[in-house]
């Protein structure tokens, strides 16, 4: 079987090509939601969602077969892992680089509830890296997204919000 004759490592960089249908710079092994991969008599991908009603859990899955698929894995098995829940803390350090290359302001590690619920946080400006920035909007172009402007460069840019 082909699934017996790959590695877990060949696999993992497999799915470092599937990108987030939303950020599409992004892998989703930058995003931490590959929980784990096991091959046995099938090769079985763990995924966590960002959170539980995201929009872009079943494209991501489906991409994660279409993947392992074009690399010749017929037998997979997806396995959609909700405890412990996702956190941004689990983007990968190239992940936060890549979203601030793309023009978002990567969460910062550690956030807490409270800083999520009260705003009490300083996000960086990802052009100019100011500090002076100001919270536009709680939502911005998807639900994990906040959007906000620079007061130094003038940018508009979004934020993504710790979880």
């Amino acid at each position: 079987m082909v699934a017996l004759a790959i590695s877990r490592e060949q696999v993992m960089a497999w799915l470092g090509d599937v990108a987030d249908p939303e950020i599409p710079v992004l892998a989703i092994t930058d995003l931490g939601i590959v929980r784990n991969v096991t091959i046995q008599d099938d090769v079985v991908v763990e995924l966590t969602p960002t959170y539980s009603g995201c929009p872009a859990t079943e494209v991501i899955e489906q991409s994660v077969l279409d993947a392992l698929h074009r690399h010749g894995v017929e037998n997979v098995t997806i396995k959609r892992v909700l405890s412990p829940p996702w956190t941004t803390d689990w983007i990968s350090e190239d992940g936060r680089d890549k979203l601030r290359e793309y023009g978002i302001a990567p969460p910062a590690s550690g956030g807490s509830k409270r800083e999520l619920l009260h705003g009490n946080r300083d996000v960086a400006c990802p052009r100019c890296t100011s500090l002076n920035t100001a919270v536009v909007s709680e939502f911005g172009s998807t639900a994990c997204k906040a959007s906000y402007k620079c007061s130094d460069c003038l940018e508009p840019f979004e934020y993504f919000k710790c979880i």
